[in-house]
């Protein structure tokens, strides 16, 4: 009888096998980003208060004088094997564009890219229903989508949210003397690009995955609460580059401690065996022009530009607001919070990469 039963039982589909990367490393590089950019005509009208201009994570069009919309949009390849799980990371993801501009969602439209003929649509059911669940978390309604049939399983979300004009988030604003505040760990690109060659079990992913399918919501919060000057969240550009975008915003360089960042278990030993997305390959690539320690080891860069998928919410937060933010941060359940470095006067967007604060 079990015998029959295992017979009978469907092959488990590995949905990372369907796709050229993983998550947000699938994204365009931001030398590539920055090519085709500038054919975008320039924004005149004094109701939209952020455009792509600035590379802030969402658009925000003012309604009132207390109120904005805030509009993003974010999708991507399958960047684990569970479809729930893949579901869930993606809402998560987009929804997090609107924690770091420091509004509230409000709904989401679905959009999905599905192979008709390679997998089952129980399978897509799976991953919409997993987003659905985290969206309600949100407390924002998914209302609707839009779907194709497309070479690669794709999937995630158009989210509008609400923001007071007066105290949202952009890159501008960090001021020399900022302490930077990231909330979550490091390493969700490597770790998923291991599970995709088969060189890491998806039971290994528990904490990468905890960490994607978690909320920027308390973070948002929580900076909210303490004020910062500037966010923006860690996605495919890496840490590094993101920063360039809050740095170049603001007028502003940075220094960044190695030892200070957060990381995943097993992505350092990872990424030392040569387990490297090829989103994150690109970011290396456009990140030369940044001033790295000698002593750092070409495994050690790579965690400091991996492309994050569902990655926390990078913070400019004046020192003498430092302990209130990560008191507020505590308070929120942000256990991988951690001071990573700070703001310095120098050159627009110049970064120097040490090993200790």
């Amino acid at each position: 009888m079990a015998e029959q039963a295992l017979q009978h039982q469907k092959p488990r589909i590995r949905l990372t096998a369907f796709s050229h990367g993983a998550g947000c490393a699938c994204k365009l590089g931001p030398g590539e980003l920055s090519e085709v950019l500038h054919h975008l005509p320039a924004v005149i009208d004094p109701r939209v208060l952020v455009d792509a201009a600035t590379r802030d994570d969402a658009a925000v069009f003012r309604l009132s004088d207390e109120r904005a919309l805030v509009a993003t949009v974010d999708f991507f390849t399958p960047i684990v094997d569970d479809a729930s799980q893949w579901g869930r990371i993606a809402a998560a993801n987009a929804l997090s564009d609107v924690y770091a501009m420091g509004g509230t969602p409000l709904f989401a439209l679905n959009l999905v890219g599905w192979p008709r003929e390679k997998l089952p649509f129980e399978l897509l059911g799976d991953v919409i229903k997993g987003a659905s669940d985290v969206a309600q978390r949100a407390g924002c309604a998914v209302v609707g989508g839009h779907s194709i049939d497309s070479t690669e399983p794709l999937f995630g979300m158009v989210v509008m949210g609400e923001v007071h004009p007066d105290r949202m988030f952009t890159n501008a604003g960090a001021c020399a003397g900022d302490v930077l505040v990231l909330t979550k760990p490091l390493g969700t690109g490597i770790l998923t690009t291991a599970l995709k060659r088969e060189a890491f079990i998806e039971a290994g992913l528990g904490d990468a995955v905890r960490s994607m399918t978690t909320l920027n919501d308390g973070a948002a919060k929580a900076a909210l609460r303490a004020g910062v000057s500037a966010a923006t969240d860690v996605t495919g550009f890496g840490l590094l580059r993101h920063l360039g975008n809050i740095l170049t915003a603001s007028r502003v360089a940075a220094e960044v401690a190695f030892e200070a960042l957060p990381l995943l278990p097993h992505a350092l030993s990872l990424a030392a065996r040569g387990i490297v997305p090829g989103g994150t390959l690109r970011n290396l690539e456009a990140a030369r022009d940044l001033d790295w320690a000698g002593d750092l080891q070409p495994h050690e860069r790579v965690l400091c530009v991996d492309a994050q998928t569902s990655g926390g919410l990078l913070l400019a937060v004046p020192q003498e607001n430092e302990a209130a933010l990560l008191d507020a941060l505590r308070d929120a359940q942000t256990p991988a919070a951690a001071v990573i470095g700070r703001i310095v006067a120098g050159p627009a967007g110049h970064i120097r990469v040490t090993r200790r604060l």
